[in-house]
């Protein structure tokens, strides 16, 4: 465990998908004393809007780039020294910096983490760099933390690997792998932290907060009447063999390319995309039209699809391609409308939909597992993995009530899924 210093409690509100947990936040801070000030992340452009819009008891500003440095990050500080109650996106908030932790330090804010963000995160470096690093005198690695030593203002094609150093949030593991870690300070500054999630004991961020001795408090969201609630956390209360009913699972002869344990992981799709197996990549490129055409009898405008994104563009299938955007279009905040990010969560963009494909089998990047276990932090792949695809399925009419029909070839994960609704993971 890496310590750190006056460790605030977590509030972990890890309550099943359609339980009302951004309504409950949204009701918390139209009912908030004025004097509290929020800073509320989200995955989406279009969740920030949202929050915008439905929080009418004070006014939330977005970060943006009209500034002399012409970046969202110098918005999102010159908004914290105003005071402003914020929604942002997680890929602005992991931006953060010594400056922003000064800044947010007795600010008298409150955050509101709308699903768990990418705390830890592999650094694309080849390892002969790193090594020329070290010669050169540039970075000193000391127990596995990566020390820079050389130029403090280097701008060379390095940089990147500097500031990140500087910051104190790099880490290098078996002789490969440069890790990143979002500055734990950030939550330790502000007044409260309040993360929304399901089944958060999958989560890397809940591995983040082991490896810096966070504690979490967990709660869950009930709904009263018109009311949101927050209530103990009991996972037995959760209807999960109800939403399990909704899915209808194909089950029949076109599973036959997930039946190994490691069948579509990320490892297994780019070796076959290495090899160039145009056969395999046609295999599953006519089981995706056969599903949602012959099996289903789904449009393009019924259906979403995910995979490794390396293969996206080879295995789609005729009439279920990604629509083009129009000129007039571009700019928007537009998302894919058939393929997906196999990750997908905090969105309700797809709530129409009702016939989905998830070509994929989900684990850790190696490099993070890694990471965690070094630091003797224990993992479970197995939660990930159903805590993703479950995020993934109820970005469709599930989240309505409706049933939807899903091709899941992974035998590994119909097994997880099945495991989950059981109560046995």
């Amino acid at each position: 465990m890496i310590k750190v210093n006056e460790r605030k409690e977590i509030t972990v509100i890890d309550s099943i998908m359609g339980s009302g947990k951004t309504q409950w936040a949204i009701q918390r801070m139209n009912e908030a004393n004025p004097p509290e000030k929020f800073i509320y992340i989200t995955p989406f452009l279009d969740e920030v809007d949202r929050i915008k819009k439905d929080v009418t008891n004070r006014q939330f500003v977005e970060p943006n780039n009209a500034n002399d440095e012409g970046r969202k990050l110098r918005s999102l500080k010159d908004l914290i020294v105003q005071g402003k109650d914020i929604a942002s996106t997680h890929s602005l908030f992991k931006t953060a910096d010594d400056e922003l932790i000064e800044l947010l330090t007795d600010s008298g804010y409150t955050i509101i983490l709308d699903e768990v963000m990418d705390c830890v995160a592999s650094v694309e470096v080849k390892p002969s760099d790193i090594r020329k690093l070290e010669r050169a005198g540039d970075i000193e690695i000391n127990e596995g933390k990566v020390i820079w030593t050389g130029d403090p203002q280097d701008n060379s094609r390095y940089m990147d690997i500097r500031l990140v150093a500087q910051a104190g949030n790099l880490f290098y593991y078996r002789g490969k792998f440069l890790v990143w870690a979002f500055p734990p300070s950030v939550f330790n500054v502000v007044d409260d932290v309040t993360v929304m999630t399901y089944l958060f004991d999958g989560q890397t961020q809940r591995y983040y907060f082991d490896l810096y001795g966070f504690d979490c408090n967990y709660k869950a969201i009930k709904q009263v009447g018109e009311r949101y609630e927050i209530t103990d956390h009991v996972v037995q209360n959760e209807r999960r063999k109800e939403l399990y009913a909704l899915i209808n699972i194909y089950d029949g002869k076109m599973n036959d390319i997930g039946e190994s344990k490691n069948a579509l992981s990320v490892t297994n799709l780019k070796r076959i995309n290495k090899m160039a197996d145009l056969d395999f990549m046609k295999k599953i490129r006519n089981n995706l039209r056969n599903f949602f055409d012959h099996k289903v009898g789904a449009k393009r405008e019924n259906v979403y699809y995910s995979t490794l994104k390396e293969i996206e563009g080879i295995i789609q299938p005729k009439g279920y391609k990604e629509p083009k955007v129009k000129k007039s279009d571009r700019g928007k905040r537009i998302k894919p409308k058939v393929v997906i990010p196999h990750n997908t969560r905090a969105t309700n963009e797809y709530a129409d939909k009702w016939a989905m494909a998830y070509i994929f089998n989900r684990y850790m990047k190696q490099d993070i597992k890694v990471f965690f276990q070094d630091n003797e932090v224990k993992v479970n792949d197995d939660l990930l993995a159903v805590s993703d695809l479950l995020q993934w399925i109820y970005r469709s009419r599930i989240r309505n009530g409706e049933p939807v029909e899903l091709y899941l070839p992974s035998s590994r994960m119909r097994g997880l899924l099945k495991q989950w609704a059981h109560y046995e993971i």
